[in-house]
C-alpha cells in the first residue's frame, strides 16, 4: 500500500522513537493480518466488526458506517483494515468502545519500528476554520456527548491508527486532529498529525496517550480537561505560541502532563524552526493554566525560558499559573534560564504527579497491560 504524501513517509530518528515497539496483550492476535484462508477477525472478540475498502468479507467500508451500525448499549468492537480512509470520525455513544489498527505480522514486532511505519490505517480529512466553522468542527476525529447526554463514552480505546489533518500547513488556521470532550478516552501507539491544534483536551475530557507520535506547530496540545501523554514523541514542525496551551478550572488538575517523552525538531519543519524561532514548553490560556513535563528530552528546538506569555499586550505568566519540569534532559532541558514563575519540581515534589494522582485513582478506561 502507498501511504499519504505526508509525515508518515518520514521516518524519525531511530533513537527517538525506538519504545515505540509496544502491543495491546488484549488485541494484538486480532489485529495482525491472516492469511486468505482464516477470517480476519480470527482472535477478535466476539461480535467485533470489520471494516475494509478492499476485503469482501468486510461488514463496512466506512469507520463511520461501521460506528454508527452500533447499538447504543454494550462494548463495541471495530477493527479497520489496512488502508487510507478520507472521512470525519465521530462518536457520541456513551458505553465502552475499542478502535483496532491491522497490523502486519512481519513488521508488528519490529523493534526498531514506529508508529509512521508500522501502522497500516490513516484516518484523514481536511477541514480548517474558515466559513463559520469552529475549531471542533475541523477535527478528523471527534469522541463526545451525544445529543442530551450529560457525559459521553465512558470508556474508548484507539489503537495503531494514523489520524492526520491535511488541511493543516504553515499558514493555514486551526485545523484540529481530535476532539474529545465530555469523554474518557485512550489512544495506544497512534499518530496525530497537524500544525495549529493538533490535540484538543476539550471540557469534561479526560484523555491518555501512550507510545505516540504528535506533530504540531501552535499550541498544539490544548484544551479544558486533563491530558496525560506518557512516552510520546513531540514533533515540533515549526515554531508559535507554545507547545501547550491550557485552560485551567479552580480547585482541579486540568492540564496538560507530558512523562518520560520526547520534544524533537520534525523532520518536515519549517526551515526557520530552530535557526530563527525558539519554541516554547508552553503558554496559558488562562491564568490557571496547568503543563507538567516529567523526565522529557528536548531537543535544540525549545527555547531557554521555557515558557512563555499569552501575549495579547499580557507581559507576564500569572503566579497562579502551574508550570513545571522535572528531569529534562537534551539541549532544551537545560533550567537555568527558565521563567522565575516555573516550579523547578525536586524528586518528593515530582511523586505527587502520578496518572492515578492527575486522575484522581487508578483509571479503568486506560489498558495498563500495553507495556512499553
Amino acid at each position: 500500500m502507498v501511504k499519504m504524501q505526508s509525515c508518515y513517509l518520514l521516518v524519525l530518528p531511530a533513537l527517538l522513537i525506538s519504545f515505540v515497539e509496544a502491543l495491546s496483550p488484549a488485541f494484538s492476535l486480532c489485529q495482525l493480518q491472516k492469511p486468505a484462508i482464516q477470517s480476519p477477525l480470527l482472535g477478535c472478540p466476539s461480535g467485533t466488526l470489520f471494516v475494509s475498502q478492499s476485503d469482501p468479507r468486510a461488514n463496512f467500508t466506512s469507520v463511520q458506517q461501521a460506528i454508527l451500525s452500533l447499538p447504543t448499549s454494550g462494548t463495541a468492537t471495530i477493527l479497520i483494515g489496512e488502508g487510507v480512509y478520507h472521512e470525519t470520525v465521530n462518536i457520541t455513544r456513551g458505553d465502552p468502545m475499542v478502535l483496532l489498527g491491522q497490523l502486519d505480522p512481519a513488521t508488528a514486532f519490529d523493534p526498531a519500528g514506529n508508529a509512521s511505519t508500522r501502522n497500516l490505517v490513516q484516518i484523514w480529512d481536511n477541514k480548517f476554520v474558515e466559513n463559520g466553522l469552529s475549531d471542533e468542527e475541523t477535527a478528523v476525529f471527534t469522541v463526545s456527548r451525544g445529543a442530551g447526554a450529560h457525559f459521553g463514552n465512558v470508556d474508548f480505546k484507539a489503537y495503531n491508527i494514523d489520524f492526520e489533518n491535511l488541511a493543516a500547513n504553515y499558514s493555514i488556521s486551526q485545523a484540529l486532529v481530535t476532539d474529545i470532550s465530555y469523554a474518557n478516552a485512550s489512544f495506544y501507539g497512534c499518530t496525530f498529525a497537524g500544525w495549529q491544534d493538533t490535540w484538543y483536551t476539550g471540557h469534561s475530557g479526560n484523555t491518555y496517550v501512550v507510545d505516540s507520535i504528535i506533530f504540531g506547530q501552535t499550541d498544539y496540545l490544548f484544551g479544558f480537561g486533563t491530558a496525560w501523554f506518557q512516552n510520546v514523541t513531540l514533533a515540533n514542525r515549526a515554531c508559535g505560541g507554545g507547545i501547550t496551551a491550557w485552560q485551567g478550572t479552580s480547585g482541579t488538575l486540568n492540564g496538560a502532563y507530558i512523562a518520560d517523552s520526547r520534544i524533537i525538531r520534525s523532520p518536515d519543519a519549517n526551515a526557520t524552526t530552530v535557526t530563527d524561532e525558539e519554541c516554547f514548553l508552553g503558554r496559558p490560556w488562562n491564568d490557571l493554566a496547568i503543563a507538567v513535563y516529567l523526565r522529557t528530552f528536548m531537543d535544540e528546538s525549545i527555547a531557554p525560558a521555557g515558557f512563555k506569555p499569552w501575549g495579547d499586550g499580557r507581559n507576564t505568566i500569572e503566579n497562579t499559573t502551574f508550570y513545571a519540569e522535572f528531569e529534562s534532559s537534551g539541549p532544551g532541558g537545560n533550567i537555568s534560564m527558565r521563567v522565575p514563575v516555573e516550579h523547578l519540581l525536586t524528586a518528593e515534589e515530582a511523586q505527587q504527579f502520578t496518572i492515578e494522582g492527575v486522575f484522581l485513582g487508578t483509571p479503568e478506561w486506560i489498558d495498563f497491560d500495553y507495556e512499553v
